[in-house]
């Protein structure tokens, strides 16, 4: 088995474009081309549609892709297998993390880990919690750093720690002028109810965020609908414009003790303190390399000192 036609056409489905493909790959386009002519001419049908841009992959090419995601996947398992018969001091890990998780929890974890590890390969991803499982189901990557709840027909998981729900508001807010909060003091903050602040302008994460869920639970909950002013993919940025004065919004505790901002905002905690568990997955039936475990076992010791 070619492996490497696997990996060409999987790059140029990713970047939806033969020439951005050939970048990546760091391949001339010509070639590029004349290599996927060629595993067409073998199968026997197109595998991608090129009247349109960008490219979209055929119903074939649909197949084919799906295909090669799982051989691609088998090999690695076939070669981490081989790693830890040979006892090898060496190994390769894929993990999935919201750059959210890899600012405050990665970049403190994984130098300790590759101090301890130092022949152990880190690759990191950084998506969306559910993309991320996506790409886990896939065998795209090994693990993935995610939140409770999951499906437990797909995946096995760790718990890592719990993290709390806080309220964050403009220091301008008549709340926190109720209350003297000072902007970014996180310490010993009163307690308020969520349908409190039924009238507010909410900011809010992107829909493929669990945390844009959980938002909606919680105000449902609380007896409203929250008025959306504003959606963001980054909670760094709702957490910025809720200082700036734009709105409010729901944000754990763990990013807002690892944030500082030109405007900070202040903080309250609800009275029902909402918590939502960070854990650590990975498919069910997927092998679970030495190098894997070492690091699975590693990260819930260092959250466990750490949260």
């Amino acid at each position: 088995m070619e492996y490497r036609r696997l990996h060409y056409i999987l790059t140029i489905a990713k970047e939806k474009s033969i020439s951005h493909a050939a970048k990546k790959l760091y391949i001339s386009q010509p070639s590029l081309s004349q290599y996927l002519q060629k595993v067409e001419q073998e199968i026997g049908s197109p595998l991608f549609d090129r009247s349109i841009q960008p490219l979209r992959p055929t119903y074939v090419g649909k197949l084919y892709l799906q295909k090669a995601r799982q051989i691609l996947d088998i090999e690695r398992q076939f070669q981490q297998e081989i790693d830890d018969v040979l006892q090898l001091k060496r190994g390769e890990i894929t993990i999935g993390s919201s750059p959210f998780r890899s600012t405050y929890l990665l970049s403190g974890f994984l130098p300790l880990f590759k101090q301890k590890y130092p022949h152990i390969k880190i690759k990191l991803k950084e998506s969306t919690t559910l993309h991320l499982e996506k790409l886990a189901f896939n065998g795209e990557i090994d693990i993935a750093i995610s939140l409770l709840p999951i499906d437990s027909q797909k995946f096995l998981h760790e718990n890592l720690f719990e993290e709390e729900l806080w309220l964050v508001i403009p220091k301008e807010h008549p709340i926190a002028k109720q209350y003297s909060l000072k902007p970014g003091n996180y310490v010993n903050l009163p307690e308020v109810s969520l349908n409190e602040f039924v009238n507010e302008a909410f900011i809010i994460v992107n829909h493929k965020q669990k945390l844009h869920k959980m938002t909606f639970e919680l105000c449902k909950k609380a007896g409203f609908n929250p008025k959306i002013i504003l959606q963001t993919k980054s909670m760094n940025t709702a957490h910025a414009l809720a200082g700036a004065g734009v709105g409010i919004t729901l944000l754990p505790n763990t990013l807002i003790h690892n944030l500082h901002t030109q405007n900070m905002p202040c903080y309250l905690q609800l009275k029902d303190r909402p918590k939502r568990t960070a854990n650590i997955i990975w498919r069910k039936d997927r092998y679970v390399s030495i190098a894997t475990q070492k690091f699975i076992l590693c990260l819930k010791d260092y959250c466990k000192k750490n949260f």
